[in-house]
């Protein structure tokens, strides 16, 4: 009940969204449209009974609407409806024992006296009256919401800054943005209108037709809160959903909702809950919501449960072609508000198998016409000449939408028309054709050379990125100069990176997504290394990090205390030797089992150290899980390479100093080699790793993550794990060894751990262990080794993938989704890995 008495405590905004409802605990929608205000409003006991009247009021002061409460004690809205306000001995005993048993949690009561008190109502043998007040002790809703409210306003503030940027970027102003509209879908595709917009919509339910500057208002016209827009590749779902958050955020008034987009292309509803895959999203794009919230579920759930969040679900059409009736019917199953976009024909598929979205409306982006493109592209280009008083001048457009204009029933012109009718496809011909000079878009009216609308689709896919990459041209006052933070690649490079980026992000093909994944996040992108590659690289890197700290520790010694025999230099030698592979096999073993047989990936961490001051910290439970966590993985990790070190040290001295024999001696020694090494390293590891835990807060609650942002914050958070972890081990090895040499000796024969070499062989193992577990089983670790020293070695990507990454995003090859980057369209992501893997580029793609 944990997640649910978030959602009964806090008297937040609710599950809906009209504008003109500003207190949205008692939102009409998410009821039954007119029923309560038939039945007397929210009083009366002459009208409803006593028990309707106190369950009214229980679920006032606890904060829920009637879809919350039906929610929380799993029971239908209008079985809490006739609860509230026809005949109680027409309910159920087990039925109210489930709604006073929600509602208890709700107000942090006991569910018995909260049952015996309805119970009581129920029967007539107790009147309560209305305004009975709850002792102000036992209410957690009311702190509790004003924490929310505030996180809330800070997530509402950093949406707003973040799709701003994005629609910036995008140009979507740039001169103006395209005339998108839409109108209402098909009949069978939408749940009746009585469910979508209330008792008697059927005779006249409110038009939906619209434009992009009308689509927030056009949402909040709508009672049930849902909306699905629909349209085909490539018609502006996309910018659709970037406008409908900021126009919302613009208009919002308090207490409402805050829309987040979310991209549906990674849920997988069999595997997942759509309730939890969202908290997960919100986490990765705001680490600061890992807070834990007081019922101890993370602050993002505590905002979804409460009816905080508004979910703007993009790319329907995205989840794999088996989930979409699982994912629709996990839609259905919620009671969220919520807009969401697809492809036409994805939906239709997946309403003809399942069942509409219940409550929800539906409409239909429609193709720009003639009359759009006249009016707007000849605006996107330069001016070629000079123009009368009051009229517009000349551009190199004009004659293309002219002969559209005046001959549109010819073949070429269809073929354009057709191709133009989606925003997409116009923003790639304004981005080849208007921007740079000596660039004549009356060749898309060729047909011998684009015979097909596909091939005039190809040209202007492949021209896109080489286009966007084009040095730009000297000026008569020499060379153009271009921005501070815009890098020059090489075209072709630039294709070639974007390719293999695209070609990674496809080969969620084989996992039955239709298009491929569509989040780049910089700590998969290791997954374009081959999992044996990945663990060959892991082994060499541990095996040199594990020799450079052997002789970073023992050539200073050499230098400080001098005057050492002469076989110890090479024993420094020696040890890297030995020591390295032993260590950098049990590393690249671990890490193997854990990536390829545990199919593990690394996440960024959402928590940070923090070392000095006041530390934030989530209490309880989960803190105490995660230290059982690290502290069994350390051990298993450390336990592993103690195993491994055994056999090198024996091995060592018999080199060295011929101390043992090649048979049972030295079998005998090397086992008990393994087994001290083993429970030494073991226990000194889990012990520091699970210590990491106390050190642990969450991020700020106002942090908003971007890629690079997220980067550098694991980066940094990774750097401080090393440097406590270090020291920490070095200390843990020593001392550990130390104890437990002294309880093992005697029963495996003689042995010694001075507390010297005990130091010094903890500083190897510190240092080593600490640097390979970061480098092997973090996400920043994994990002060096592989992202910036083996896919550029294999010339896959820049050696500056971090500039290359931003400066195409700022180019509009990739868009920003939070902390991930998106290809700027899936049909270019399509395009730039087809033409990777075939190693061709479509003829009509240079017209430079």
């Amino acid at each position: 009940m944990s997640a649910i008495v978030v959602s009964m405590s806090v008297s937040g905004p609710g599950q809906g969204a009209a504008g003109n409802r500003p207190n949205m605990a008692d939102s009409p929608w998410i009821q039954l449209p007119g029923l309560e205000h038939a039945c007397g409003g929210r009083g009366g006991i002459g009208v409803a009974s006593q028990f309707g009247t106190l369950l009214r009021d229980l679920r006032g002061r606890a904060g829920m609407t009637q879809g919350q409460l039906a929610e929380a004690a799993g029971l239908g809205v209008r079985t809490i409806h006739r609860m509230e306000t026809g005949t109680p001995n027409d309910t159920r005993t087990g039925t109210v024992k489930l709604a006073a048993h929600a509602l208890a949690d709700a107000l942090g009561r006991d569910r018995d006296a909260v049952w015996q008190e309805l119970l009581s109502a129920r029967t007539g043998t107790a009147v309560v009256p209305p305004s009975a007040p709850v002792p102000t002790k036992k209410r957690v809703a009311m702190p509790y919401r004003g924490v929310l409210t505030e996180v809330a306003e800070t997530l509402a503030h950093n949406e707003h800054g973040r799709w701003t940027s994005e629609e910036e970027r995008r140009r979507v102003h740039d001169p103006r943005p395209l005339p998108v509209k839409w109108r209402s879908a098909r009949a069978d595709w939408v749940d009746h209108p009585d469910n979508v917009h209330g008792t008697g919509a059927a005779s006249g339910p409110p038009s939906l037709s619209g434009d992009l500057s009308e689509i927030a208002d056009t949402y909040r016209r709508i009672e049930s809160g849902r909306l699905v827009v629909l349209g085909r590749a490539g018609s502006g779902k996309t910018v659709l959903t970037l406008r409908f958050v900021l126009d919302y955020l613009r208009t919002r008034v308090d207490g409402e909702p805050v829309p987040v987009v979310f991209s549906l292309g990674s849920w997988d509803p069999t595997a997942v809950g759509l309730r939890e895959w969202l908290a997960g999203r919100l986490l990765r794009d705001n680490p600061g919501l890992d807070a834990r919230a007081p019922d101890g579920s993370t602050t993002a759930a505590a905002l979804l449960a409460a009816g905080w969040i508004l979910p703007v679900l993009d790319g329907f059409d995205e989840i794999a072609g088996g989930l979409r009736s699982a994912a629709l019917d996990a839609l259905n199953a919620t009671t969220l508000p919520f807009l969401l976009t697809s492809r036409t024909g994805q939906f239709a598929d997946a309403v003809t198998a399942t069942d509409v979205l219940t409550r929800a409306a539906c409409v239909e982006l429609t193709d720009l016409t003639t009359a759009d493109l006249a009016g707007y592209l000849p605006l996107t280009a330069r001016p070629t000449g000079s123009a009368e008083p009051g009229e517009r001048s000349a551009t190199v457009w004009d004659p293309v939408v002219d002969r559209l204009v005046r001959q549109p029933d010819s073949p070429a012109c269809r073929q354009l028309a057709a191709v133009l009718g989606t925003p997409l496809m116009v923003v790639l011909a304004r981005t080849v054709y208007s921007n740079l000079p000596n660039r004549d878009p009356a060749a898309l009216l060729d047909t011998d050379r684009f015979p097909t609308p596909e091939a005039l689709e190809e040209h202007l896919l492949s021209s896109f990125v080489p286009t966007v990459y084009r040095p730009k041209p000297h000026t008569p006052h020499g060379p153009a100069i271009r921005s501070r933070r815009q890098r020059t690649w090489d075209p072709d490079r630039a294709r070639r990176y974007a390719g293999h980026l695209a070609a990674h992000l496809d080969r969620g093909q084989e996992h039955g997504h239709e298009h491929g994944r569509q989040d780049l996040a910089w700590w998969q992108i290791a997954g374009a290394v081959r999992p044996s590659a990945r663990i060959l690289a892991v082994t060499l890197a541990c095996a040199i990090v594990t020799a450079l700290s052997d002789w970073l520790v023992f050539w200073p010694l050499d230098l400080i205390f001098g005057g050492r025999s002469a076989i110890e230099p090479q024993a420094s030698v020696l040890d890297a030797v030995l020591y390295g592979p032993a260590v950098g096999l049990a590393f690249g073993l671990i890490y193997g089992l854990v990536t390829v047989f545990g199919k593990v990936t690394f996440e960024p961490s959402r928590m940070q150290l923090r070392l000095f001051g006041v530390r934030r910290r989530a209490e309880g439970p989960s803190v105490r899980r995660r230290f059982r966590s690290w502290f069994a993985i350390g051990c298993l990790g450390g336990m592993a390479v103690g195993i491994a070190y055994g056999p090198a040290l024996t091995l060592e001295e018999r080199i060295l100093f011929g101390r043992t024999d090649y048979g049972a001696e030295a079998v005998e020694a090397t086992l008990i080699n393994m087994l001290v090494f083993g429970v030494v390293f073991g226990l000194a590891a889990g012990c520091v790793l699970g210590s990491v835990v106390a050190v642990e807060a969450p991020v700020d609650v106002g942090s908003a993550a971007t890629p690079t942002s997220l980067l550098l914050s694991n980066r940094t958070t990774v750097l401080r794990q090393v440097a406590v972890v270090a020291p920490a081990l070095t200390v843990a090895i020593a001392v550990v060894g130390w104890a437990t040499v002294g309880l093992l000796n005697g029963y495996l024969g003689p042995m010694d751990w001075p507390i010297v070499n005990g130091f010094v062989l903890g500083a190897i193992g510190g240092i080593a262990g600490a640097t390979s577990y970061a480098l092997a089983f973090t996400a920043w670790g994994q990002w060096v080794l592989f992202t910036r020293i083996c896919l550029p070695l294999a010339g896959r990507l820049p050696w500056r993938v971090v500039a290359y990454l931003d400066d195409a995003h700022q180019r509009g090859v990739l868009r920003q989704a939070g902390a991930v980057y998106q290809f700027r369209h899936a049909r270019l992501q399509q395009h730039l890995s087809r033409t990777q893997t075939q190693g061709v580029v479509p003829p009509g793609s240079a017209d430079h």
